[in-house]
C-alpha cells in the first residue's frame, strides 16, 4: 500500500480521522508509538470504545486501505493527532507535536500538506513551520501549513467527524485552500477558512465557554447544598425562562478538552483571563467538595451505627456511557477518597472498561447490594434504573436520581 495520507497519533480522535479517510477509499498509514497499539489496528481491531469504529477498521484493514506502524512513511498529506496535556503550573506541553513534526520533516517534498489536528496554543502552528523550515530551508514557500481542531464528543465521533462543521487557518491563503479541499473529501459540514492563530483560538475558546458554563451549574450546586435547595429543581425552574439554559452540575469537568483548553489560554494571559481562569477554579474545586462530602457521610454512618460503612463508588469515565478516563474527576475522586481509608468496604463500579491497573472493579448491581452509602460520580445508563433499597444513604453528584 502507498498511503496518501500519514496520521501520527492512533488514539481517540487520530484513529476514528484515519478510519473515516480509509473509509472514503484514500490509503492511510497510521503511526502510534505503542506498539500494541499498531497490532492491535493490524490485526484489523479498535484499542479504545466508539461505536462503529470497529467495524470501520476491520473493513479497511481487510481492504488494505489502512495500515499502522510505529514510524512514519512517505505521504501526500500528514495529520498531527498527538496529546497535548499540560505540565506542571498548567503550562501546556507541546513537544508531543513538536517530537511528531520532527518526526515527517524528513519525508516532506514539494506541495505537501501539513496540518495540526491537536488542541494546541495559539502559535503553535508558527513553531512548527519555524522547526520545519529550520532544518529544511528548501521547502519555505513550497509546503502548505494549516491547522484545523476536531471538535467531536466522545461516543459519537464517527458521526460528527463528518457532520460537524470544521475550522480551518492556514499560514497563507494557499495552504489555507488545500487543506479546506483535503477535508471536503470527507467532511459534509461547512468548512470555515481563517488563519491559523484564530483557528488555535477558536477551539480553545470553544472548550473555555463550557467550562465556564459548567462552572456557574456547579457554583449553583455548592451554593443549593448550603442552602438546603434541590439544585436540580431549582435549575429546571429556572430553565423555563425563554432565555436561560443552565446546564446540568456534576463532580467537577474531565476529559482532554474541556479540563485542559482553558489553561492554554490562561497561562498566556493570566490577567487578561480572569473569568476562564476562575472557571477552572470552580470545577476544580467540585471534585475535592465531592471528596469532602463522602469523608462526612463515611463519619456520620460510623457515628450513627457504630461500625464502619461499606461504600459504592458509582462511575470513573469522565462522562457518561464512555471508557475514557482522561482528567475524570470521577477517578480523582476515588482516589482522595481512598487515600483517607480506614479498614472500609470500598466497591469501585465502571462499567465502560473490563479490568483497572489500580483499583479492582466490581459489577455494579453487586456494588449497590453490598454498600451502606452509594456515591453516583456518573450517569451512565447502567445507574439510570437500579434498585437501590430505602436504607441505603444516596450521594447523587451527577443527577442519576432525578
Amino acid at each position: 500500500m502507498i498511503p496518501e495520507v500519514v496520521t501520527i497519533g492512533l488514539g481517540y480522535i487520530g484513529l476514528p480521522t484515519s478510519a473515516l479517510i480509509a473509509q472514503n477509499g484514500v490509503p492511510v498509514y497510521g503511526v502510534d508509538i505503542n506498539q500494541q497499539v499498531v497490532d492491535t489496528i493490524n490485526a484489523g481491531k479498535i484499542h479504545i470504545v466508539e461505536p462503529e469504529l470497529d467495524v470501520i477498521v476491520a473493513k479497511a484493514v481487510e481492504q488494505g486501505i489502512f495500515k499502522a506502524g510505529t514510524t512514519p512513511v512517505e505521504a501526500e498529506t500528514y495529520l498531527i493527532v498527538v496529546p497535548t496535556p499540560f505540565k506542571a503550573k498548567n503550562e501546556p506541553d507541546i513537544s508531543f507535536v513538536e517530537a511528531a513534526t520532527k518526526g515527517i520533516i524528513p519525508l516532506l517534498k514539494e506541495n505537501d500538506l501539513y496540518i495540526i489536528e491537536s488542541t494546541s496554543p495559539m502559535g503553535t502552528t508558527e513553531k512548527m513551520a519555524a522547526l520545519i523550515f529550520e532544518k529544511r530551508p528548501k521547502l519555505q514557500g513550497k509546503i502548505h501549513i494549516a491547522y484545523c481542531p476536531e471538535r467531536v464528543l466522545p461516543g459519537n465521533v464517527m458521526y460528527e467527524l463528518v457532520h460537524n462543521d470544521r475550522v480551518i487557518g492556514g499560514l497563507d491563503e494557499a495552504a489555507t485552500e488545500k487543506a479546506v479541499a483535503f477535508y471536503r473529501r470527507f467532511v459534509k459540514g461547512e468548512l470555515h477558512k481563517t488563519n491559523a492563530r484564530t483557528a488555535e483560538m477558536c477551539k480553545l475558546v470553544e472548550n473555555s465557554s463550557r467550562d465556564v458554563q459548567i462552572a456557574f451549574a456547579n457554583e449553583l450546586s455548592l451554593i443549593c447544598a448550603k442552602a438546603d435547595i434541590n439544585v436540580w429543581e431549582l435549575i429546571r425552574l429556572a430553565n423555563k425562562h425563554p432565555r436561560v439554559n443552565i446546564l446540568q452540575p456534576g463532580c467537577g469537568v474531565g476529559g482532554h478538552c474541556i479540563a485542559v483548553d482553558p489553561y492554554f489560554i490562561v497561562a498566556d494571559y493570566p490577567m487578561e483571563s480572569q473569568l476562564i481562569g476562575k472557571a477552572r477554579e470552580i470545577n476544580n474545586y467540585k471534585s475535592f467538595w465531592c471528596a469532602e462530602q463522602i469523608k462526612t457521610a463515611k463519619l456520620q454512618f460510623q457515628i450513627e451505627h457504630g461500625h464502619k460503612p461499606a461504600i459504592a463508588l458509582m462511575g470513573l469515565s469522565f462522562k457518561p456511557d464512555i471508557d475514557d478516563l482522561r482528567e475524570s474527576p470521577a477517578k480523582y475522586i476515588v482516589q482522595k477518597v481512598l487515600q483517607d481509608a480506614r479498614d472500609e468496604d470500598y466497591y469501585i463500579v465502571e462499567p465502560n472498561i473490563q479490568e483497572h491497573k489500580v483499583f479492582k472493579l466490581t459489577p455494579y448491581q453487586e456494588a449497590v447490594d453490598k454498600a451502606d452509602i452509594v456515591v453516583f460520580l456518573v450517569a451512565h445508563k447502567e445507574f439510570k434504573n437500579l434498585n437501590i433499597p430505602e436504607d441505603k444513604e444516596v450521594l447523587d453528584f451527577c443527577g442519576v436520581c432525578l
